[in-house]
């Protein structure tokens, strides 16, 4: 098969010039690129120019969990064999990584290779502000444009009353476009369609954000089972259990995950610095450099609170992030670890100075 046969097949997949380059040292073995569509259970899915073909993953399935074959992968496969194996994978672009729930603090890559990364939000229960900007802390920290998209727009029939979410929601998210859509009645679809295809998209969100409905609405078929979601709380059921690659017919691939109950920060401080690009942005003008923006004199970012000009709930947040991916990055990082701990003995030495020197006033 020529080259010009393999872009043309590939390209509906985010095939390019510059995949084509990587993979030409393995063209003269005789092997073949390939998209990774879904893995499971050892063995992965791929597209290939010949096909979609199924492939073992054990040449790629390392100690390392975060060198793992995952979805949106360009893996090179071998073109024949009982089973094929797939003998390794293009280096990535972007990966979506959040930490594991286990107490080894690993990363789990979600995606890879993805341009854009939409955040599901379901409008049928309260916003929770707070997991948009940890959805959104990842997704920066990837090297994917995140979008925000409120899902079930229907529900919230009040024009008025749906502005207002909206804008809470760019407030959270500095930077990242807010779409609102109604996958039941296509409301607002054109919009997401025509940023969906440029390149790859992953869907992400929490269980019941409506993240099944909204794959069968951009793909034009129901290619995802959909639950109904409970009256009681507005949560919807697990519907998505492995992670799928999905070309969209306006152009683009789109990847659905499952839901995702909870989401670790995994090394994102660039992430988060972006998510609260404001805060950032006041912290330059406080008069010390090191500001915790707690108590300390010429804190601009203290400043901003009083004006009304941040929300408490917004530094709150910030320095909660910012705290769990301290500790996530020290517990895989001794050099960053006994620098943290230096900072407490420091920090630990001044309260008790202060404290020492409020002793001595008082007698």
């Amino acid at each position: 098969m020529t080259s010009l046969s393999v872009f043309s097949a590939l390209a509906p997949y985010g095939w390019d010039e510059a995949w084509a380059d990587e993979f030409a040292p393995y063209e003269s073995e005789g092997l073949l690129p390939g998209r990774v569509v879904r893995v499971d259970r050892g063995q992965c899915d791929l597209v290939t120019a010949d096909g979609t073909m199924r492939a073992d993953t054990a040449f790629v399935t390392p100690n390392d969990p975060m060198r793992v074959l995952c979805t949106g992968d360009w893996a090179v496969v071998e073109p024949v064999g009982n089973p094929r194996y797939v003998r390794t994978y293009l280096p990535r672009r972007t990966a979506f990584v959040r930490s594991t729930s286990s107490k080894r603090s690993e990363g789990q890559i979600l995606a890879a290779n993805v341009d854009h990364a939409i955040v599901a939000v379901s409008l049928a229960v309260e916003l929770d502000l707070g997991r948009i900007e940890r959805f959104l802390a990842l997704a920066w920290e990837s090297g994917a444009q995140p979008v925000v998209v409120l899902t079930k727009a229907d529900l919230v029939p009040d024009a008025v009353t749906l502005s207002h979410l909206v804008e809470d929601v760019e407030t959270t998210a500095p930077g990242v476009p807010v779409l609102t859509v109604s996958a039941l009645d296509g409301d607002g679809l054109d919009v997401l369609v025509a940023v969906v295809s440029g390149g790859t998209s992953v869907l992400l969100g929490q269980s019941g954000a409506g993240k099944s409905t909204l794959a069968n609405a951009l793909v034009g078929e129901d290619v995802m089972t959909v639950h109904a979601t409970r009256d009681v709380d507005g949560k919807g059921r697990h519907t998505t259990t492995t992670r799928n690659l999905l070309a969209l017919p306006g152009g683009g691939v789109l990847i659905d995950t499952p839901g995702l109950r909870g989401v670790g920060l995994w090394d994102a401080g660039t992430g988060v610095g972006q998510v609260f690009s404001e805060i950032e942005q006041l912290g330059a003008r406080c008069r010390f450099h090191d500001c915790a923006h707690e108590s300390e004199p010429g804190c601009a970012v203290l400043a901003a609170i009083d004006s009304g000009e941040l929300s408490e709930r917004r530094l709150e947040s910030y320095r909660k992030l910012l705290r769990e991916n301290q500790r996530i990055v020290a517990k895989t990082d001794a050099r960053l670890r006994s620098e943290i701990r230096r900072e407490w003995k420091k920090r630990g030495a001044e309260g008790k100075a202060a404290m020492e020197a409020k002793r001595g006033r008082w007698h």
